[in-house]
């Protein structure tokens, strides 16, 4: 089993090809979680519980703006090469998908992280968070953001 970028050969939907191997997913969502957790605990030490749910705010919000942009990733996506696009036609998953990913991402996390761990696995090499959004994570040099 190889943790780089995989091929998908039998799909034909215009999001078929290449898909972001978990290292590189696992990388950029590190990065997101130290950039989102920086801010949510400064938020936390200033303003005490408000702080807390005004992160959660600004993590979903983070999630569902950068992901469901025309480019399709986060800071820490863009660090790794890699964007989110819809499985059926290749194309942005728009900013209602990217929030229904965002709450995939908190069950995948729920149960004992298995949502994550599903792409190693799935034919797609889609995680829980992928399913429901209905989309793939896939290397930004098989499928560029719009210019």
């Amino acid at each position: 089993m190889s943790f780089a970028t995989q091929p998908v050969q039998d799909y034909t939907g215009k999001g078929s090809g290449p898909r972001a191997g978990f290292w590189r997913r696992f990388a950029g969502l590190l990065i997101d979680g130290i950039l989102v957790g920086i801010v949510t605990a400064i938020l936390r030490v200033v303003l005490k519980t408000p702080g807390e749910l005004l992160g959660i705010v600004i993590e979903a919000g983070y999630f569902t703006y950068l992901v469901g942009s025309p480019r399709g990733q986060t800071f820490g996506m863009s660090a790794m090469g890699i964007r989110v696009i819809s499985l059926a036609d290749g194309q942005s998953i728009g900013f209602g998908r990217a929030f229904v990913r965002w709450i995939g991402m908190i069950v995948s996390a729920i149960v004992i992280y298995i949502g994550y761990l599903w792409m190693l696995w799935d034919r797609e090499s889609q995680t829980w968070q992928d399913k429901f959004a209905g989309s793939v994570v896939v290397p930004v040099s098989a499928y560029p953001p719009p210019s």
